[in-house]
C-alpha cells in the first residue's frame, strides 16, 4: 500500500512495491496521503514514486470484473484522482522507475513533470489492444498533456515507449539512470517548492480547464 514520507519541503508518496493497480483501498490510501500533503505548511511539493518493477499498471481489472455493479462509481473515483493531481496547488513530479501502463500512465500525465528510467521499463497506453476505450475524461487528460501527434500515436497504436523515446516525444521530461530517477524528481520538486499555492492552483485551473471539466463532469451513471 502507498506510504508517505517528507524530506524537508518535498513529500514522497511511494505507491507500493507491486503492480500498484487502482484497487479501491489503494485509491483511498492515495487520497488520504494527498489530504495530508495539502494540509501541510508551505513550502511543499510532491513526488510520487514506487518500488520494484512497476510504477503502476492502472485500473484493477480483476476487482472491477468481480464488482461490475460498481463500475460507474469506480471510474468516477479514478477521474477524481486524475483531476485532483492535475490541479494540485503545488509542483508534482512522477518518478517512473518501472512499467507505467494504462491508467498508471494517465496518472503520471496528471503530474507537472515526469522522470523516467532510461534503460528499462515502458510507458504505454494499451487500451486499443486490450479493447477498453478511453473515457472522455481520460482522453481530455491525455490530449491536454501531450502534443497532438504523440497523443494520437500513443492512444491509437498502444506503442510502448522506453525512457529515451518517451523523452524524445515529450511524454517525460527527463530520462536518467535507474539510481538517479528518484533523486532527480526530488530535486525538481525541491527547486519549485516555494511556489504560492493560490497562484499555482489558479494557473492550473486555467491551463487545464477543459480537461478538468471532463474529469469532474457528470457521473458516468
Amino acid at each position: 500500500m502507498p506510504t508517505l514520507d517528507r524530506h524537508d519541503s518535498v513529500f514522497v508518496l511511494d505507491l507500493g512495491d507491486g503492480e500498484n493497480r487502482f484497487h479501491p483501498d489503494w485509491l483511498a490510501s492515495v487520497n488520504a496521503a494527498l489530504d495530508e500533503v495539502e494540509k501541510a505548511d508551505a513550502p511543499r511539493a510532491l513526488v510520487t514514486a514506487a518500488t520494484g518493477k512497476f510504477y503502476s499498471n492502472g485500473l484493477d481489472l480483476e476487482w472491477l470484473t468481480a464488482h461490475a455493479d460498481h463500475h460507474a462509481a469506480y471510474v468516477d473515483t479514478v477521474h477524481a484522482l486524475f483531476a485532483r493531481v492535475l490541479a494540485l496547488p503545488m509542483i508534482t513530479v512522477a518518478a517512473l522507475q518501472g512499467h507505467t501502463f494504462a491508467a498508471g500512465a494517465m496518472f503520471s500525465l496528471a503530474h507537472d513533470f515526469r522522470v523516467m528510467r532510461m534503460d528499462r521499463g515502458f510507458w504505454c497506453l494499451p487500451e486499443s489492444d486490450i479493447k477498453i476505450p478511453f473515457t472522455a475524461g481520460m482522453s481530455a487528460l491525455i490530449q491536454s498533456r501531450l502534443t497532438p501527434q504523440t497523443a494520437h500515436e500513443a492512444m491509437v497504436t498502444g506503442r510502448r515507449y522506453g525512457g529515451t523515446d518517451a523523452a524524445t516525444v515529450g511524454i517525460i521530461d527527463h530520462a536518467v539512470a535507474e539510481d538517479a530517477v528518484l533523486s532527480t524528481a526530488v530535486e525538481i520538486a525541491r527547486s519549485q517548492a516555494g511556489k504560492d499555492a493560490g497562484t499555482l492552483g489558479a494557473i492550473k485551473e486555467g491551463m487545464y480547464g477543459p480537461a478538468l471539466t471532463a474529469l469532474r463532469g457528470a457521473p458516468t451513471a
